[in-house]
C-alpha cells in the first residue's frame, strides 16, 4: 500500500530530525544550555510523532488483514525490514536523549 510507503518515509524523516536535535542539545548543553534544551524538547517531540505514525501504520496493516487476510508476503517483508531500521535508529536516538539527561 502506498500509504504505508508515505508514513515509513514519514518515519525515517522524522527519525533523522529527532537524531539531529538529540545531537545538537548535547552539543550546545554547557555553551547555551536553554537552546539546548529546545534542541532537545524538539527531538522528544519527533520521537512522538513517529509513535504516532507507527500506530498508523499497524492500524492500515490490521485493518488490512481483517479485509483481506494476510497481506502479501513481499509487502510484508518490506514493512519488516524497514521496522526493524526504525527501531534500531530509534534505540540510538533515546541514548542521545538520555545522554543529554544524565549529562553524559
Amino acid at each position: 500500500m502506498k500509504i504505508i510507503k508515505l508514513l515509513s518515509e514519514d518515519i525515517e524523516q522524522e527519525l533523522d530530525d529527532a537524531e539531529k536535535y538529540a545531537k545538537l542539545a548535547i552539543q550546545y548543553k554547557e555553551e547555551y544550555p536553554e537552546v539546548a534544551r529546545v534542541f532537545y524538547g524538539l527531538s522528544s517531540v519527533r520521537m512522538d510523532g513517529i509513535k504516532e505514525l507507527h500506530d498508523q501504520v499497524v492500524s492500515l496493516i490490521n485493518n488490512y488483514k481483517v479485509v483481506n487476510g494476510d497481506p502479501p508476503a513481499p509487502m510484508m517483508s518490506i514493512y519488516e525490514y524497514l521496522h526493524e531500521r526504525h527501531i534500531n535508529q530509534s534505540v540510538g536516538v533515546k541514548k542521545l536523549q538520555e545522554m543529554f539527561k544524565t549529562n553524559k
